[in-house]
């Protein structure tokens, strides 16, 4: 169903996949969007259990996609360093496909709780859920169940790895 990589040599495991998955904070989500135009947005996320969790406000473009059409792709840039002199870039980025879900009620706290985690480790248990309950009657949680990872990195990070 999805499409082996033309240039196997520079693919990235799985596992390093899920590493850049876990590292990264942001990507861009791509959806089937109004009139079949392809809706990309960037986002937060967080990466946990096989799925990539999001927050959004209860209605938008988003949203609406997603229920529409519940296919997806969401796409990462963990590495893009510009080296001008050879017209390229030393990149690693990794691309999820699957279905998106709307979480319930019920899947929300524990969701939006590892996503503040990841992006503010440090902060007390008190002050968090503090600070969840505030925003928790206009949040919504959807998450992308990952059916298959790619990954990639440049030329030139492969070869400097296999001469490691």
């Amino acid at each position: 169903m999805f499409r082996k990589m033309r240039r196997s040599r520079q693919e990235l495991s799985h596992a390093e996949c899920e590493e850049i998955l876990k590292k990264a904070t942001s990507g861009v989500l791509a959806v089937s969007g109004d009139d079949d135009y392809p809706y990309a947005v960037p986002l937060s996320y967080v990466y946990h259990g096989g799925k990539i969790l999001f927050h959004c406000a209860k209605e938008g473009h988003k949203l609406d996609a997603i229920k529409r059409n519940p296919k997806a792709s969401f796409c990462v840039i963990y590495k893009d360093d510009v080296v001008p002199e050879k017209y390229t870039t030393y990149f690693r980025s990794v691309i999820a496909f699957g279905k998106t879900r709307v979480l319930g009620e019920d899947e929300i706290l524990p969701a939006i709780t590892l996503l503040a985690k990841k992006y503010y480790p440090s902060d007390s248990e008190e002050n968090r859920s503090a600070e969840i309950e505030k925003e928790m009657s206009a949040l919504c949680m959807f998450e992308l169940n990952v059916e298959h990872l790619s990954g990639k990195e440049g030329i030139e990070l492969t070869k400097k790895r296999e001469n490691a």
